[in-house]
């Protein structure tokens, strides 16, 4: 079994990375709120790599785009979420400032702000999406398409770990310890990362493959 997709999305959704942002966000949050949120949240993240898996070749069909090119521009977005990782940003940064201000306003108002941005896109932005997309190609049966699948409740359950447990992590791992975290995966990310644009590279130019 190939655990590489699972290691990919693991170190790209780095639940432990937005511990800080669910703690800002819920606070105020009564027992019931938060554990709502957590479930939401974690479930809300399975859909979208699930449909990513099931439905993003079509899209690209649809749209008339190669695999080799999405393989470049996801792996561009990989990169350039790793980068972001191994400088440590916070992560507010994967979110925009109107998704920011309008979360602020919602977790004031008591709203739950489990879908946007915590799910989208702190958890599962664009370059979730496309690793998902790409792994997705290279299912040769139905069983591996199914294991991608599977490999999203993982995700899942390891968000919701993350979250149920965010005062004890915070506390123990402290920021450094969060921000070693991150930028361990953010290493591993941009690996990866090149490993996806280089092949999508040599489907693009042929060449680059006799290249020695």
């Amino acid at each position: 079994m190939d655990f590489k997709p699972l290691i990919t999305l693991l170190a790209i959704v780095n639940p432990l990375a937005i511990v800080p942002f669910f703690i800002h966000y819920t606070q105020g949050f009564s027992s019931a709120q938060r554990q709502r949120t957590i479930w939401v949240s974690s479930f809300s993240a399975f859909v979208v790599i699930a449909a990513s898996a099931l439905l993003g070749l079509q899209i690209l069909e649809f749209f008339g785009i190669s695999l080799a090119s999405f393989q470049v521009g996801g792996g561009m977005l990989l990169l350039t979420s790793a980068l972001s990782m191994l400088n440590a940003q916070p992560a507010e940064a994967r979110a925009n400032a109107e998704e920011v201000h309008d979360a602020e306003a919602k977790a004031a108002m008591g709203a739950s702000i489990a879908v946007v941005p915590l799910t989208i896109p702190l958890l599962t932005g664009p370059a979730t999406m496309s690793t998902v997309v790409i792994y997705a190609e290279k299912a040769k049966d139905f069983a591996q398409l199914a294991t991608l699948v599977g490999y999203g409740v993982v995700i899942a359950l390891a968000t919701a770990l993350c979250f149920s447990l965010a005062t004890p992590i915070a506390r123990i791992l402290g920021k450094t310890g969060i921000n070693v975290m991150t930028r361990l995966m953010g290493l591993i990310l941009a690996a990866l990362a090149v490993e996806v644009m280089a092949d999508g590279l040599t489907k693009l130019f042929p060449v680059l493959a006799r290249g020695g």
